[in-house]
């Protein structure tokens, strides 16, 4: 059974995706978020499977949760669901962390079937032409990094191992070398030692972004 989460803004789009998913076997809503706010500390607790998140009326808003999601759930499947399907929206969504797109047009009794399609990976498409021929860039060197990347690269700067940054920061070895092969993708560099140079020259050490101390509350489905 997979544990399933969703971020939306609205009570009613919230419901709507609970009643369409309630008969959907395989897939276990655990609970929603509102997603208006910072959704960094129930996401991290829950560790979902997979995790909904609506377009939301913010699209900028709808960018930062998955942001928020990718960086405190790197192992977790993210899906926006969305009525723009044009290349560059779905250009941004994929940058920002999202694994697929899926379109409030589709029949929604079918929501949890095209779910766990996509999480077994049975249904793989190809990128927006835009993307693909690198129209749209993914990501803009250190620039790009997320609050979670740059604090791994500085414990990476310091010398520490995977292991050792695990236990610092309380997640897994996996996670953290989740976390530096996208590190590595965004700075253009192929090991530890390149990263570490790559942030010392740049000046990616100065900033030291603190993880927020308060954020939306994970409430039970």
């Amino acid at each position: 059974m997979k544990k399933m989460v969703l971020v939306a803004d609205s009570s009613f789009v919230i419901e709507t995706i609970r009643l369409a998913l309630r008969s959907a076997a395989g897939l276990n809503v655990i609970g929603k978020v509102d997603g208006r706010a910072s959704v960094r500390r129930p996401i991290a607790d829950s560790q979902p499977d997979i995790i909904l998140v609506d377009e939301m009326q913010s699209s900028e808003n709808a960018l930062e949760r998955i942001r928020e999601c990718r960086e405190e759930a790197p192992s977790s499947v993210i899906l926006l669901l969305t009525m723009r399907m044009e290349d560059g929206w779905v250009s941004e969504a994929l940058a920002a962390g999202c694994d697929a797109c899926l379109s409030k047009s589709a029949h929604l009794p079918s929501l949890g079937t095209l779910i766990r399609e996509i999480v077994a990976r049975n249904i793989v498409t190809a990128l927006p032409a835009a993307l693909a021929e690198g129209k749209l860039p993914l990501g803009s060197g250190g620039d790009d990094l997320t609050a979670r990347e740059r604090e791994i690269l500085g414990l990476v700067s310091d010398g520490l191992t995977n292991a050792r940054i695990g236990r610092e920061l309380w997640v897994t070895e996996q996670t953290v070398k989740f976390h530096l092969s996208n590190i590595y993708r965004k700075l253009g560099v192929s090991n530890r030692t390149e990263a570490s140079r790559y942030a010392y020259t740049h000046g990616l050490l100065r900033r030291g972004p603190a993880r927020p101390a308060a954020g939306a509350e994970l409430a039970v489905a």
